[in-house]
Formats: C-alpha cells, structure tokens, sequence
C-alpha cells in the first residue's frame, strides 16, 4: 500500500490501482515525454511475485507500441528487473520511471524485436515514421491532453 501511495505520486503514470482488487497486479496509464511516444498514454500492468521484493515484477503493456524493447504480446526488455539485476530494495517507482525511460529511448542493443531494431539502426526515419502512425492509431488518449 505504501508503494502504491509512492508511485501515484510520481507524475509519470496516471489511474494506478490494484487491478481486480489484487494488491500484486497495478495497473495504470504511462504518459511517454518524447515523441513520438508522448502524442498518447500507454496502459501497462506490473505483476508483482508473492516473493516480492526478494523477486522482481514482471511490467507489460496492454497497449500496442511500436518499440523494438517491446515484444508483440506486451513483454517488455527491462535490465532492470530482470534476475541478474533486481536488487530487493529497489522501489516500485523506480520500476515505472525504468520502464518510461526504456519507452522515451527505444535502444536497438536492447530488442525483443529484431526487425524494429534494425529498421531503427538503418532505417531511422522509416522506423520514427511507423512509430508516429502506431502511436496515433494504438495509444490512448493523454489524460492531460486538452478536450480528453
């Protein structure tokens, strides 16, 4: 519950909550800072292990996006909560800002999708071109975003 007071605090997610009143699975709104990500909000879900914190949670995004660090089904490539790197004490928050980052700066070395990352290291305006069109067809509307 403290955690959960933490990250609702932090201004980069909107409508954190428990998802079906499970206190190990958030929900919420994750509102990009760059473009072309920034035009829309993303829903995501962190799935928290009965052994947290000594296990890391695992974040998805329900939201389409066209992000070479995320995988068709939601799964995200987060170092940060993967098994060699998660260290107990590491905060929820500090999973959510992790996650923004990797989503504000698509990093080619860090890909769950091979053809994104390559279309991004040799192709970089086809590859903004296609994000920007994704982002405008998928995401959902900012919260923040005058007439929304």
């Amino acid at each position: 519950a403290q955690e959960l007071e933490e990250a609702r605090r932090w201004g980069g997610a909107r409508d954190l909550r428990p998802l079906d009143g499970d206190v190990l699975r958030w929900g919420g709104l994750l509102l990009p800072n760059k473009p072309p990500y920034n035009t829309g909000a993303f829903r995501f879900e962190l799935t928290f292990s009965p052994h947290h914190p000594l296990a890391p949670p695992r974040a998805t995004l329900r939201t389409s996006i066209y992000h070479p660090g995320v995988d068709p089904t939601g799964c995200v490539c987060q170092p940060l909560t993967s098994a060699q790197h998660w260290v107990p004490t590491t905060r929820a928050t500090q999973v959510l800002q992790d996650l923004l980052q990797l989503l504000d700066n698509p990093d080619p070395q860090q890909a769950l999708r091979q053809d994104l990352a390559c279309e991004l290291q040799h192709q970089p305006e086809v590859f903004w071109r296609h994000a920007e069109e994704h982002t405008r067809c998928h995401a959902e509307p900012r919260p923040d975003t005058p007439g929304h």
